[in-house]
């Protein structure tokens, strides 16, 4: 059974997976020894991993887009073609004004204009309409921070992939692994996390933590929609948000143990000035998710 300290380490992960123990230590008010136990047995558990996610820019996939399918007829086969396509990074059959929506990342505009057109073609898709992201402020499995340009070389690329398996591996270990000294390693991968391209994350198991309830909500505003994305991000059950342009102006999901929790962070949602308009779709079935790097063919190249 998790308890509050446990769900404290989590949150701290979420938001430096490369925490130093007595970091995080500090933070809950346990010894070092403690929290390395609770550490070791929440991975163990399944209730987290601690990985890295690349910066979509880095992996070609800059632009999102999320497409809300109108069908005619049942939508498995449609789910089916839609785990085949390599943008699509999310693919769910939803309960609300459309039965199936998926999430799109490609390199520009002109590839996301190709996309949809093959989406809109598949059998049994009677048309679709698309949000275009602008600013994506929360995303477990893509990283959200400023990409700085940096010139990257094989040795960089080799840190990356070993920090996309296991995000705390010892600076020694990584080392090891690419034959680099032990504060060379260091110094590169300092690099990587600062520069934003790789970040290091705790990607939590909801079965496990008893997050099982997924609702997606779409937003329209009365004003600013940076300001009302910036502010909504800051909601622990708010676990992916993005403004844009398109059928809403702020899209995001929502992840909590039960139907109670869901609604009253939904009703702190419609509370929130600025708010005009609040759309909802239940996530009754996800057929793909993925994260940044988990692509067949990417090329972390050189």
């Amino acid at each position: 059974m998790l308890d509050a300290v446990d769900a404290a380490l989590m949150r701290a992960l979420q938001g430096d997976g490369r925490a130093t123990f007595q970091a995080l230590a500090d933070g809950v008010g346990l010894s070092r020894t403690a929290v390395r136990a609770r550490v070791r047995q929440l991975v163990q558990s399944g209730a987290i991993r601690i990985v890295g996610v690349l910066h979509a820019g880095v992996v070609g996939m800059e632009v999102l887009g999320q497409v809300f399918f109108r069908v005619t007829g049942p939508v498995t086969s449609i789910l089916e073609e839609l785990e085949e396509r390599e943008a699509v990074t999310f693919a769910a059959q939803t309960a609300g004004r459309f039965p199936v929506m998926a999430q799109v990342r490609v390199a520009d505009d002109a590839a996301l204009t190709k996309e949809l057109a093959r989406l809109r073609s598949l059998p049994g898709v009677d048309g679709a309409e698309v949000f275009r992201a602008n600013a994506v402020y929360k995303d477990a499995h893509s990283s959200v921070r400023e990409l700085r340009e940096v010139e990257l070389d094989a040795l960089d690329w080799r840190l990356v992939r070993r920090l996309l398996k296991d995000g705390r591996a010892s600076y020694a270990d990584l080392a090891r692994q690419v034959g680099l000294s032990q504060a060379a390693a260091r110094s590169r991968v300092v690099r990587l996390l600062d520069s934003g391209v790789v970040h290091v994350t705790a990607l939590v198991e909801p079965s496990v933590v008893g997050a099982n309830e997924r609702l997606g909500f779409g937003l329209r505003c009365r004003g600013d929609a940076d300001a009302l994305g910036t502010a909504l991000a800051n909601m622990s059950r708010v676990s992916f948000l993005a403004s844009g342009f398109g059928r809403y102006d702020v899209v995001g999901t929502l992840t909590a143990p039960d139907h109670r929790r869901l609604v009253e962070t939904l009703e702190t949602i419609r509370g929130t000035a600025g708010i005009a308009y609040v759309e909802t779709w239940e996530h009754l079935r996800i057929r793909k998710e993925r994260r940044s790097g988990e692509r067949s063919e990417v090329r972390l190249s050189a």
